[in-house]
């Protein structure tokens, strides 16, 4: 199969590519290169452009032609959820217009299979510190909106035109599968830790009097190799003739705290690491983790890496 892949240039995407070269597939990728990095890519095929942009689907339409795509692993996305809080009508515009435009090309084209990036910001902020896909999504900023309006017209598509399509919501993507793939932003817990520690600064630490057993907030952390081979799981399903999921969570299963974060990067570097107290943020959850049984029983996946691992490779990375 021919896949292409959205944002392929960026963190998730750079492994997602490395793994479907690994597993057989042809890899092509599609970024707007606004946070994508080429040298990334490798040897993989770039096409570059802007999934939302008014011309984009008759533009993909003939790169599926000529490139002869079978299928779509969605990645492309703005994902701050604070820029979305901010800027609620650029995320709609960008996130939603991309996938309508995806949508749209792939049934013009008769592509008919695609795994979407979605996200545990669906969630919003659940009662249970674990949650299955069940759980009814009530996300609480324009950003987790997004993905959730995607899921749905994912499954719309599946029920109007036969689309073979899966929804991976990934919890906290983190660590690095190459040390030339890590991730250059600094907007996540462990690459703020990284950050911070490199530049002798204390980490901040948004609460410590949350009802979990350190008192500090708890996520489940998920190696980004471990999600990249969920991708190649999520191809092979949609090849099975009787598919009955749609969604499936990628995570661990097990939440580790911040202060558990941050004493494995002391750990790490061999050294405590500066912390500073903070007061809790507002919409916090005070523990939120997947509920991974159906991903186990039904792809037949699991993530592999623990969270000294996750956090020795992503610091091994930012050295490079």
């Amino acid at each position: 199969m021919k896949i292409l892949v959205t944002g392929g240039a960026g963190y998730i995407g750079s492994h997602v590519l490395r793994a479907l070269t690994r597993a057989g597939f042809d890899p092509v990728a599609l970024d707007d290169m606004s946070f994508g990095v080429s040298k990334r890519l490798g040897d993989t095929p770039l096409v570059q452009m802007d999934l939302a942009s008014a011309g984009a689907k008759n533009e993909l339409v003939r790169i599926f032609k000529d490139q002869e795509i079978t299928g779509v692993i969605h990645l492309a996305a703005r994902k701050s959820v604070a820029e979305s809080v901010a800027q609620p009508e650029y995320y709609y515009q960008q996130n939603v217009g991309a996938m309508l435009n995806l949508l749209a090309a792939m049934q013009e084209a008769g592509v008919m299979n695609l795994v979407f990036s979605s996200s545990a910001a669906t969630y919003g902020a659940p009662a249970e510190a674990k949650v299955s896909e069940d759980y009814v999504c009530q996300p609480i900023n324009p950003y987790g909106e997004t993905k959730l309006i995607g899921e749905w017209m994912v499954a719309n598509a599946v029920k109007a035109w036969g689309l073979n399509g899966v929804c991976l919501r990934y919890f906290n993507v983190a660590g690095a599968g190459y040390d030339d793939l890590g991730d250059t932003s600094v907007a996540n817990l462990i690459p703020i830790a990284i950050h911070a520690y490199k530049n002798k600064t204390p980490v901040q630490v948004f609460g410590t009097d949350w009802p979990t057993p350190d008192g500090s907030c708890v996520r489940d952390y998920i190696h980004v190799a471990d999600l990249a081979e969920a991708h190649i799981s999520a191809l092979n399903y949609l090849k099975e003739k009787n598919r009955e999921e749609l969604v499936f969570n990628v995570g661990t299963g097990k939440g580790s705290s911040v202060l558990e974060v941050l004493a494995a990067l002391s750990q790490v570097v061999g050294e405590e690491v500066q912390v500073n107290h903070a007061n809790r943020r507002p919409g916090d959850p005070a523990a939120l983790s997947a509920d991974v049984a159906k991903i186990a029983s039904v792809l037949g996946w699991q993530a592999k890496h623990n969270l000294l691992e996750i956090v020795e490779s992503a610091y091994r990375a930012s050295l490079n």
